[in-house]
């Protein structure tokens, strides 16, 4: 008998396409629940499944042990770290629209004027100073 982590290091070994989907999904639920310890154990498990640490500081030029400080730490790493950790292990950061909810910022507090708006408005609002 073998434990799950075991499985899905095998099974990406074996398909790398699935090892992007599972790092896709991690990130996305990242996104949701903040759990770095969880999104870095996603992490490890499709780099050991694609050769370990030794082939991916070698792929990133990062050291063996900061890779491993990085991916064992309860803090989410520097976005140029993933970026590079991603690009090692063949896939990359993606910004796309979230389509289920209404998500755009909204300030905290008593309402704000959308800066575009209060621009346009303030344009219209110019009166040139009289002429001395």
């Amino acid at each position: 008998m073998r434990t799950w982590r075991a499985y899905l290091t095998e099974r990406f070994a074996a398909n790398q396409e699935a090892a992007i989907r599972y790092l896709k999904f991690s990130l996305e639920e990242y996104q949701v629940d903040g759990d770095t310890p969880l999104l870095l154990l996603a992490f490890r498990t499709v780099v050991e499944s694609q050769g370990g640490i030794s082939v991916l500081a070698k792929k990133t030029g990062i050291a063996q042990e900061s890779l491993s400080d990085i991916l064992s730490s309860d803090e989410a790493p520097r976005i140029d770290t993933l970026s590079t950790i991603l690009n090692a292990l063949g896939c990359r950061l993606l910004i796309e629209p979230i389509s289920d909810t209404d998500h755009r910022f909204k300030p905290k507090g008593k309402e704000r004027a959308d800066v575009n708006t209060a621009v346009e408005k303030g344009v219209e609002q110019v009166v040139e100073p009289p002429l001395s």
